[in-house]
C-alpha cells in the first residue's frame, strides 16, 4: 500500500512540481520544513524515493491532526503538494502470503 501511495505521489510531482513552483509553493527544504513545524506542528513521519529522485515526505501533527505532503528535488528545493486534516498513524501489517505482496 506504501509503495503504490509513493508511487501515486511521484507521478503527481513529475506533473506538479513546475506549477506548484510557478504559484509560489515551493521553497528551500529547510525553510520549509521549519514553517511546517513553527505554523503547524507537523514533524516528518515518512519518506520515500520517487521517480527523478524526488524526495516525498510526509509531514503530520498528531496533537492537531494536520498533515502536508511534500517533494523535494535533487536542488533542495521542495514543493507542496497535498496538505489537509485528520491525519491517523497506523501499524505496518504484513501482507499475507499470495495476495499480491
Amino acid at each position: 500500500m506504501i509503495k503504490a501511495v509513493m508511487a501515486v505521489l511521484s507521478a503527481i510531482a513529475l506533473t506538479s512540481a513546475p506549477a506548484q513552483a510557478q504559484s509560489g509553493a515551493c521553497a528551500p527544504r529547510d525553510m520549509v520544513v521549519q514553517r511546517l513545524a513553527d505554523a503547524y506542528g507537523e514533524t516528518r513521519q515518512s519518506m520515500g524515493l520517487g521517480a527523478n529522485n524526488m524526495v516525498v515526505e510526509v509531514f503530520a501533527s498528531d496533537t492537531s491532526g494536520s498533515w502536508t505532503i511534500t517533494v523535494t528535488g535533487s536542488d533542495g528545493i521542495s514543493c507542496l503538494m497535498a496538505s489537509g486534516q485528520a491525519y491517523e498513524a497506523t501499524t505496518k501489517t504484513d501482507p499475507k502470503p499470495g495476495k499480491g505482496a
